[in-house]
């Protein structure tokens, strides 16, 4: 294979007919191609995770297409999402979308002419590679919130439901002297972190025992007194986003004080800082959470499409009920705009009721009578 041309990153390979050893020519460009815009996203700062997230899109396309991008039609993309559509688990439309957006910025990289891959496919391949994707076979985004209608806040009631069971499942393995309390009590505390300060999985997954701290406002927390969110949702093409959460439930200090005092030592972990460590010394999986979570919804027969980001939408739902400030709430759980924090909110009738019913009785009931004449 060739040397590459001087360009910075993303620029273009030299393989020429002249020279090409290798075996499979259309794989190595292919793989090329891959390497050359990880570059180009690597120098616009993007996440690695974002990176390999829209390499593996990518390559799940091209595993499709059975062919390579220089061949690749309009009508693949078609098909495809036929196929993301159909079986017994399609995907959703969000989700959806982000495929189709990889190998449409993927095309885009590829027809730039500053990277040359069209002149290296001609030279090599007798063709070049096309943008696939257009307005009229892609998602478009016409909806401010796209998730299934019976994916919804837990009520008060199932919350502490789920707690409970968790609990009850911490004390028969304990008391049983059965292997694995230790983890069951993670994730039973886990859990109700998530819920305690409105987390998404991957932020509560990376929280460490430094990111606790005090709130000099709050001295009854403790050293418990705010979060320290590392890993919050970045947008696009930016860091991880940071926010410091305030603790506002009673119940979190002995919650969190209990697990870091009496549980987490017991893990003899290297690294003591890690809040959520596997039994191998590692950092607890989000898909290992989803499926505990799982576990114990079906257990107390909760809806089978609840899953743990709804522990967090419960939050933003209880602070509301509760009297807090939308705008409290809003910065609390890190979004930038308050109508995607409306979004997560589903009050009960009943609160509902009870705030008509004080905004009726304000509106028509009568000043008392001072004996004052009216002018």
């Amino acid at each position: 294979m060739g040397s590459r041309e001087d360009g910075g990153h993303g620029s273009v390979v030299v393989l020429r007919p002249g020279n090409v050893s290798a075996l499979r020519p259309a794989e190595q460009m292919f793989d090329e191609m891959l390497a050359g815009w990880a570059g180009q996203q690597s120098s616009r700062l993007l996440a690695s995770r974002t990176i390999q997230t829209r390499e593996s899109q990518v390559r799940r396309f091209a595993d499709f297409c059975a062919s390579s991008p220089w061949e690749w039609g309009a009508a693949d993309v078609e098909e495809w999402t036929s196929e993301l559509l159909s079986g017994t688990r399609p995907l959703t439309p969000s989700t959806i979308r982000a495929y189709q957006n990889s190998v449409a910025l993927f095309c885009a990289y590829l027809i730039d002419g500053r990277y040359g891959w069209a002149d290296q496919c001609m030279e090599l391949f007798g063709t070049h590679p096309v943008q696939v994707c257009h307005e009229w076979n892609t998602v478009i985004h016409v909806a401010d919130h796209e998730a299934r209608p019976a994916v919804r806040p837990l009520t008060r009631g199932e919350v502490q439901a789920l707690f409970d069971h968790a609990d009850d499942h911490v004390d028969f393995a304990r008391t049983s002297k059965r292997k694995g309390w230790l983890t069951l009590f993670r994730d039973a505390t886990l859990f109700k972190v998530i819920h305690g300060y409105g987390l998404r999985r991957r932020e509560a997954a990376m929280l460490d025992l430094h990111d606790f701290t005090r709130n000099p406002k709050a001295l009854e927390f403790g050293r418990y007194g705010v979060c320290n969110v590392r890993w919050g949702k970045a947008s696009r093409g930016s860091q991880p986003r940071r926010r410091a959460v305030l603790t506002v439930f009673d119940w979190t200090r002995p919650v969190v004080e209990e697990y870091v005092e009496e549980v987490l030592p017991r893990f003899g972990l290297a690294d003591p800082a890690v809040l959520w460590p596997t039994e191998r010394q590692g950092r607890i999986r989000l898909a290992h959470i989803d499926d505990r979570f799982a576990d114990w919804r079906d257990q107390l027969a909760l809806d089978r499409v609840l899953h743990p980001h709804c522990l967090r939408h419960s939050y933003v739902t209880h602070l509301i009920e509760d009297g807090f400030d939308p705008l409290f709430v809003q910065q609390q759980v890190g979004h930038r705009w308050g109508s995607t924090t409306a979004l997560y909110t589903g009050v009960s009738g009943d609160y509902r009721n009870r705030v008509l019913r004080n905004a009726l009785d304000n509106a028509f009931t009568s000043p008392p009578d001072d004996g004052s004449e009216q002018p």
